[in-house]
């Protein structure tokens, strides 16, 4: 009698799922905690971001900051409640997973799995969009509190004063952490592709999060936007923050 509480797990499947988990964590550490993390796209823009407030603190009108900060809203909340369709529909798989697996059979490549082995697997989707649903959600609220933040500025007369510097940067960093987890969340979107490749088999879903990976680091580290953004904060640097910020 097979002990394991997953007995249709062949050891492709358990090592498809270890390179799933190292490559989605191993990028992380990478894009987000390592030094290289200074040389991407998302660090870039921090920068961008905090040139953008202290700029604020100089104009009277901000309309342009308020379109732009519901922009940003626009967008976050677009995700995020497009993430609870996305849930909606995998747990309506759930209750048609012979109709499901009859559909995946018919694929190229597809293994012929049990109807066990496919809810386990639509489950593992739930938790990939259900992560990046709290993502979404944090990165939302975040962009609350900073237009909350930003409505609490000055006029352009004390842009100079501590007061204003002080809201200015900490709207930055509200900002910032809003763009990563927002960022976090997107991400779980792309390595939901590669789950999505061990509908058909475990070599699939190595090799689509490879691919997921490759193309993750080309555009956040080698494209064409971060040389702009590169160029931009060589000739326009964003201020410099306060001792001990």
């Amino acid at each position: 009698m097979n002990a394991s509480p997953l007995p249709w797990m062949t050891l492709a499947d358990w090592l498809g799922l270890a390179s799933f988990f190292a490559l989605w964590t191993g990028y992380t550490i990478f894009a987000d905690i390592s030094p290289a993390r200074h040389r991407s796209i998302a660090t870039l823009m921090a920068s961008r971001r905090r040139a953008w407030f202290m700029e604020a603190t100089r104009r009277d009108l901000r309309i342009v900051d308020a379109n732009i900060l519901g922009n940003l809203l626009q967008g976050v909340s677009f995700f995020s409640s497009t993430t609870i369709f996305v849930i909606g529909g995998l747990m309506a798989m759930l209750g048609v997973t012979e109709t499901v697996a009859h559909a995946i059979g018919r694929l190229p490549f597809a293994e012929n799995g049990s109807i066990d082995a496919l809810e386990s697997k639509i489950c593992f989707l739930l938790a990939i969009f259900v992560y990046a649903f709290f993502k979404f959600s944090w990165a939302f609220r975040l962009a609350n509190y900073c237009s909350i933040t930003v409505g609490a500025l000055g006029p352009a007369a004390d842009a100079d004063s501590e007061r204003s510097r002080c809201i200015a940067e900490t709207a930055a960093v509200l900002s910032s952490r809003s763009g990563h987890h927002f960022n976090r969340g997107l991400r779980a979107y792309f390595f939901a592709l590669g789950a999505l490749g061990w509908m058909v088999n475990p070599f699939l879903l190595t090799a689509v999060t490879a691919g997921v990976v490759v193309t993750l680091y080309r555009r956040e580290f080698h494209s064409l936007a971060l040389q702009s953004l590169s160029h931009l904060n060589a000739i326009d640097p964003a201020p410099p923050t306060r001792p001990g910020q």
